[in-house]
């Protein structure tokens, strides 16, 4: 990444040929993995279980970039498109499998009683989505339906994030089950957003760290955050905020936007 020790990039690809697939490559147990870490079912099930016994609340989700990102991680991005274009049967297969895997893990939140299940996973780039509208209907909305519907019939909220511009995929990602959207501001443009979402779902905004709260004034950071607020927000409520604090930040920006966000909390008071 652009920022070393933020995350890491995949470079390997273990299904670059096809061969692998089923025979030195197989799809990990949901009990014992949840595609990132090692984990123990057993274990995780018993400390739900104690937090809604406790009256508490929890939330559910799957791994970043649980669907798109993972087939493109596994075949690589090249890959995986002239797979969608060529349509080869084989991608059906790998992405079946793919969304089994992620069912048994929404399956074991949404057994447990998690409040909230968020389904993240990066499909903008600066300009337009990572993958054609056509494509991502095809291939990657029916998963996103499958893998949301055990939460939306047991009446939990679905969140989900994506960095990016996503708003030629938007309307497919609300038609599959999405009731809380958490979406970047400026690369979708504030207005769009408002036009698009204010009073009619969830708004979960991801502030700006692109632009004017790393290399803008004091000044044009408490503005944002007032436009933000004032044109995406309603009595009612409907926006809730988010901001990723990354290295290069000056302090008194930081500070700007921590005031702003208090400052402007109580805007319909």
């Amino acid at each position: 990444t652009a920022d070393d020790g933020i995350t890491g990039t995949v470079h390997g690809h273990p299904l670059a040929d096809w061969d692998a697939f089923g025979t030195t490559w197989h799809f990990p147990d949901p009990e014992k993995t949840d595609g990132l870490y090692w984990r123990d079912l057993a274990k995780d099930q018993a400390e739900w279980a104690g937090i809604k016994a406790a009256g508490g609340s929890f939330w559910g989700g799957l791994r970043h970039g649980h669907t798109f990102l993972q087939l493109s991680d596994l075949r690589g991005y090249e890959n995986l498109l002239f797979d969608m274009v060529d349509e080869d049967p084989r991608l059906d297969e790998l992405i079946d499998g793919l969304t089994q895997f992620n069912l048994a893990l929404v399956r074991q939140f949404v057994d447990a009683g998690c409040d909230t299940m968020t389904y993240p996973e990066d499909l903008g780039m600066q300009v337009g989505p990572m993958i054609p509208p056509d494509l991502f209907r095809k291939y990657i909305k029916p998963a996103y339906r499958t893998l949301m519907a055990p939460a939306k019939a047991a009446g939990i909220p679905i969140h989900m994030h994506s960095d990016g511009d996503i708003r030629d995929l938007v309307d497919d990602i609300m038609e599959s089950g999405v009731e809380v959207i958490n979406l970047q501001d400026l690369v979708n443009g504030i207005d769009w957003i408002a036009d698009r979402f204010k009073g009619k779902v969830c708004v979960d905004l991801d502030i700006d760290r692109q632009r004017i709260t790393p290399y803008g004034t004091p000044e044009e950071v408490d503005r944002l955050i007032y436009d933000e607020v004032s044109k995406l927000s309603t009595p009612k409520g409907g926006l809730a905020m988010i901001y990723g604090l990354y290295p290069g930040v000056p302090m008194e920006n930081v500070k700007a936007l921590m005031d702003a966000m208090e400052k402007y909390a109580f805007f319909h008071s």
